[in-house]
């Protein structure tokens, strides 16, 4: 892998304990990049820690739940006094509280709110003047086939953060396009990580890969590529797109 495509940019990832953004924190960490392990639980960033620093890259871990404002201000104050810069913002984690429409509490809307969208526009407004004074840089989001795409009974909270994501990347595109700061997502539908465990058993995946068209569960490191290329030289043309 190691080709460098990202030497000497400094990348915050949330969400990246485990999963997808640990696959994100990871490939990016191998491809040059210095960074910054944001998530929630300290065993879960500490054990991404060690896998990078294991495989010979740079990387640091802060400890942050994005859902509180101020948290998910000091993620990026932190990085940029860390690491003297920030070029990639990966928005990537996500709360998939859910239930009924008429069964949800006012608690679990604002959770999923806060974490999957809100972020999005806080974690974004923290690192647009650093990136703006810099000349450039990419604000990426994990956002989901559910809400944008599909629907799936019991995901309305989750759907409707998501779409919302997709509205503030094509606006957001358009906003900073003159500053050469790109606005990107990806999409991922069913990927095999530790929540998928969680929603379903092995014969449950089974039957939902099935609906698959290439018949298989994604892997974690599928949307990291596609998060590599968003981040890397290579898209520095592409804005508002998921």
């Amino acid at each position: 892998m190691s080709t460098n495509r990202l030497k000497g940019k400094v990348a915050i990832v949330t969400g990246s304990g485990q999963g997808i953004g640990q696959a994100i924190a990871r490939v990016f960490a191998a491809e040059g990049a210095k960074v910054v392990i944001a998530t929630r639980t300290p065993a879960h960033g500490e054990a991404t820690l060690k896998l990078i620093r294991d495989a010979g890259h740079e990387a640091t871990f802060i400890t942050t739940d994005v859902g509180d404002v101020k948290q998910a201000t000091a993620v990026v104050d932190q990085a940029v006094r860390r690491f003297g810069r920030l070029d990639i913002m990966v928005h990537n984690a996500a709360s998939f509280l859910g239930g009924p429409v008429e069964s949800y509490s006012e608690d679990d809307l604002e959770t999923v709110l806060a974490v999957n969208l809100k972020a999005c526009f806080r974690l974004s407004k923290a690192s647009i003047p650093q990136m703006r004074k810099q000349g450039g840089g990419r604000l990426l989001f994990t956002s989901s086939v559910t809400g944008p795409r599909v629907a799936m009974p019991g995901t309305s909270c989750y759907a409707a953060s998501k779409a919302g994501v997709n509205g503030f990347i094509r606006t957001a595109a358009i906003e900073l396009a003159r500053d050469g700061i790109t606005v990107n997502g990806v999409e991922p539908g069913y990927i095999k990580t530790p929540a998928m465990d969680l929603l379903a058993d092995a014969d449950g995946q089974k039957q939902m890969a099935k609906y698959v068209p290439l018949g298989c569960l994604g892997d974690p490191n599928d949307v990291a590529f596609a998060m590599l290329y968003l981040a890397s030289d290579e898209a520095r043309y592409v804005t508002g797109q998921t």
